[in-house]
């Protein structure tokens, strides 16, 4: 098992004080005073650790950073309105007209959008490949893709990369490696795998209540030696890499935060810290509760599909490297879209929403929600069948809701 012995104790103190308020404090002041002229140069130069303005961040964003990049093990990380906005802004800070991104495995419809709609109207290019297609991939960083971009778990096809073998990949061809660790918290730590850079929807798993909207990004800290962002592919990047360990750090906020405006609120900063104190509890409860509903759905002859099943292409990278789980998604493809709605509208526990990493579980129909605006080659990448429905599983009992599940599988017809 993972650490959550270790992760019980430290996420519940990083977001607290011993001394005067115990909760975080919330900062919902846009601007900030500066104690003298001398001060505020300071303050611009990245000198004096002190907030500039509310759109470079706030305090109490702040507070959730350093704990993020606690838990990730980064020299730091960037909070920001949305886990769109994370992807947003690790692209335009690092990429310019005329880069290429290789994206392998599906994606989340909206990451998807964006790369594929998005930035290409900017001049950033997005290679599609399946997450095992390691020659096309390594052929295309080897011709000068300058980003791999990959979802720990394919978000809805559960699809499991091998990260560290990507991770080489992208070391040995001087790529920036970018892994959405949303679904997996705690369970896959990219960084220490070879990823430069960790981007979260921390409206999903981290915060776990749907109260949140917020994203964040976590970064590596720069080498002194042997960093792949000194090289000349990167030359644009080169006047931050003064600013020491932390520059990526700078690199996003100068590069894209401060003119795209994608930062995190006080109070939604707050209440993500709120459920960031329960992550490890609620991650080894989901995670051992997905398992044994994926086993109960698939003994009762429901077309389930998980990675836990024997069944799944990804079993043995599963049982390798996703010892604890990966997620809290499970998804049950049907024949028809009106099988999926009949059988959705069947279901008694679980809520109907788009949103994923819940406390509660969550059900949603995808090709008419989510993916209805992609052509049949981008629903096909994405494994993206008429009928799929794609399962949040929460924090009740399997049995109840494999039970449900079960239910509403026999009245589908």
């Amino acid at each position: 098992m993972k650490h959550y012995e270790y992760f019980n104790t430290l996420l519940p103190h990083l977001t607290a004080e011993h001394e005067g308020p115990v909760a975080s404090v919330i900062t919902p002041s846009a601007a900030f005073g500066y104690a003298s002229a001398q001060e505020a140069e300071a303050i611009f130069a990245g000198e004096e650790p002190k907030p500039v303005y509310a759109r470079m961040g706030n305090p109490t964003g702040t507070k959730l950073e350093q704990a993020l990049a606690k838990m990730e093990g980064g020299a730091g990380a960037v909070a920001t309105s949305s886990g769109m906005g994370a992807v947003a802004m690790v692209l335009t800070a690092f990429l310019q007209s005329g880069d290429r991104v290789v994206c392998a495995g599906g994606l989340f419809g909206g990451s998807y959008a964006m790369m594929s709609d998005t930035m290409p109207r900017f001049g950033i290019v997005t290679e599609f490949f399946d997450v095992d297609d390691f020659d096309t991939i390594e052929a295309s960083l080897s011709s000068g893709a300058k980003m791999l971009f990959v979802e720990s778990v394919g978000n809805p096809n559960l699809r499991l990369p091998d990260i560290r073998r990507l991770a080489i990949l992208c070391e040995r061809y001087e790529a920036l490696f970018v892994v959405d660790n949303t679904l997996t918290p705690l369970i896959v730590q990219p960084l220490k795998m070879g990823a430069d850079i960790v981007v979260y929807s921390t409206t999903k798993i981290v915060s776990g209540h749907s109260a949140a909207l917020g994203g964040a990004a976590v970064f590596r800290g720069v080498k002194e030696e042997g960093e792949k962002l000194a090289g000349e592919r990167f030359v644009q990047l080169h006047p931050f890499l003064k600013k020491g360990r932390a520059a990526m750090v700078m690199m996003a906020k100068k590069r894209a935060m401060r003119d795209f405006g994608m930062s995190a609120n006080a109070f939604g900063s707050f209440l993500t810290m709120l459920g960031l104190e329960t992550l490890a509890l609620r991650t080894q409860r989901v995670n051992s509760t997905v398992q044994k509903t994926a086993q109960l759905l698939y003994d009762e002859g429901v077309k389930v599909r998980h990675p836990s099943l024997q069944n799944h292409e990804h079993n043995f990278r599963y049982e390798a490297l996703f010892e604890d789980g990966c997620g809290p998604l499970l998804t049950i493809d049907f024949d028809t879209k009106t099988e999926a709605f009949s059988f959705l509208n069947a279901l008694k526990i679980p809520v109907q929403t788009a949103n994923i990493g819940d406390n509660r579980t969550l059900a949603l129909h995808m090709a008419s929600t989510i993916y209805r605006d992609f052509d049949e080659e981008s629903l096909r990448l994405m494994g993206i069948t008429p009928g799929l429905v794609r399962f949040s599983i929460g924090l009740e009992a399997p049995v109840a809701l494999a039970e449900d599940i079960v239910a509403a599988w026999k009245k589908r017809r």
